[in-house]
């Protein structure tokens, strides 16, 4: 694609990329460019990294940019609203099923002062995301590691770490769960299995094709003809069948997000 400028491509099936988006490296091609199947990239998207990956059913929508000399690395099932920026300076590594919304900025750098003047403000660290975190909207975030569930609401300024499930709200954010609770409860095996077969007996598409089990040890391995959706670790036997893809995109973004084992 004549978007696209890198020494190494990796296109997944089903993949559209707005003809107005960039991704290229920092001076030139970048290194390595690699983009899960189903992913979307929306128009004026700006990626400017050398080594950028992401997984399967990411959606990245109309004026993000995502920059930086490290890697950025985005899990399956991503969702990054419109005009986000995610800094990968000091690196960017976010987990899967992770939720940026729109006018969020995502940063790994602070360097602009003078240092031969004295300036001390001038670092790089990791920015660390877990899986199934959220920022909602309009959220500031520093070069800091959130575990996995974890949520800030809109307008939050990030300074320090986001711990397992809790919610964060201000400037400077703080946990607000012991309020509001976590951003996640306790579900049974039972209840969720209750519900996909609700799930699937909307969706529209060949339940046939598509067979859902609690736990990984009822999959057949061996039966190519059909997806297995295991519940319980919430993975999937990726087959790339159009019911298959038809009912992920069903699911997705807040239904159920499975990623593939």
């Amino acid at each position: 694609m004549e978007n696209i400028q890198a020494n190494q491509i990796e296109l997944g099936q089903g993949v559209f990329i707005h003809p107005t988006a960039i991704i290229r490296g920092i001076d030139g091609p970048a290194d390595r460019i690699r983009i899960g199947d189903q992913v979307y990239i929306g128009a004026g998207v700006q990626i400017i990294c050398n080594d950028f990956q992401i997984g399967d059913y990411g959606k990245i929508h109309h004026q993000v940019t995502i920059h930086g000399y490290q890697s950025c690395s985005i899990g399956h099932n991503a969702w990054i609203g419109q005009f986000a920026i995610i800094d990968c300076i000091g690196g960017a590594t976010i987990g899967d099923n992770c939720g940026i919304g729109a006018h969020s900025q995502l940063w790994s750098h602070i360097k602009f002062g003078d240092t031969l003047e004295g300036c001390r403000f001038n670092s790089q660290k990791p920015l660390k995301i877990g899986n199934d975190v959220w920022f909602v909207g309009h959220c500031i975030v520093g070069p800091i590691e959130a575990a996995d569930k974890s949520m800030a609401l809109a307008g939050s300024v990030i300074t320090h770490d986001m711990a397992y499930n809790q919610i964060y709200a201000g400037s400077p954010a703080k946990s607000i769960s012991s309020k509001l609770g976590n951003q996640f409860i306790a579900v049974s095996t039972k209840e969720k299995m209750e519900k996909m077969r609700q799930y699937l007996s909307e969706s529209g598409v060949d339940q046939e094709k598509i067979i859902l089990v609690a736990h990984e040890n009822e999959i057949n391995w061996e039966n190519s003809d059909k997806t297995y959706f295991a519940v319980s670790p919430r993975k999937y036997t990726k087959r790339q069948s159009v019911d298959e893809v038809n009912f992920m995109k069903y699911l997705l973004p807040e239904k159920a997000k499975f990623t593939p084992f």
